[in-house]
Formats: C-alpha cells, structure tokens, sequence
C-alpha cells in the first residue's frame, strides 16, 4: 500500500505539475519576469528530480522510509505554501481570474491534500505494525 501511495504523490508532483505548467501560463508566461520563470523552472525540475529518486528508492531498493519523507515535504511545502498566501500575496488563480478546480476545490489542494493525508496515514499504519 506504502508504496501504491508514494508512486501516486510523486505523479503528482514530479509529473503532473510539470505538465500542467509548462505552457504560457507558467513557464512561458509574457507577464512573468525572468526571474520568477528561472524560479518555477528550478521547481519543477527539483521536484521531478526528487520524484525519480522516490520511485528509485521504493521499486527499485525497497526503501520507502526516506521516499515517503521526501514526498510528505513536497506535497506538504504546497500545502504550507498555500496556506501562506495571503502573507506573502500568492494565489493559485491566474491572471485572468480563472481557477482550475475540481468539486469546487483548488486542483493543487486537492490532489496535495489527498496525496499529504494518505502519505501520512501509510506512515502511521506502520508505526502501528
């Protein structure tokens, strides 16, 4: 089960963010300066990076303590980062004021926040075992 769920967090993150946001509303943005796209770039390619070792380190070294870490602290930095953004002005809309959403609920906390509260209840399931 532990690692059916750390394989679904890291398509999130390592898979699915990049292809929702290599386009013209993230990485090719006009609106955005060079600075913020080097920033989304680097993200992206972490954030991948760290997903390929997730995977590496679940199916091909039967490690699954320090891939579900490191899976809790990407879906859980979105998590802590959108629950920041009034502080520092973030918003997952864009700049036209649309939002993509699924049930009424921002895609990113969805699927974040699924993936962080299955992450989480894995880990405690083996501290129970």
């Amino acid at each position: 089960m532990k690692k059916i769920v750390i394989t679904f967090s890291v398509v999130l993150f390592g898979f699915a963010v990049p292809f929702l946001e290599i386009n013209d509303t993230h990485v090719f943005n006009p609106d955005w300066t060079p600075h913020v796209r080097i920033h989304e770039v680097w993200q992206l390619l972490t954030n991948s990076g760290i997903g390929l070792l997730c995977l590496w380190l679940v199916w091909a070294k039967k490690e699954t303590k320090l891939s579900l870490i490191l899976s809790m602290l990407v879906t859980g930095g979105f998590l802590l980062a959108f629950g920041l953004k009034e502080f520092y002005g973030g918003s997952m809309k864009y700049l036209d004021g649309s939002e993509k959403t699924l049930l009424g609920i921002n895609i990113g906390l969805l699927g974040f926040g699924v993936a962080f509260v299955l992450l989480v209840a894995s880990s405690l399931v083996d501290r129970k075992k």
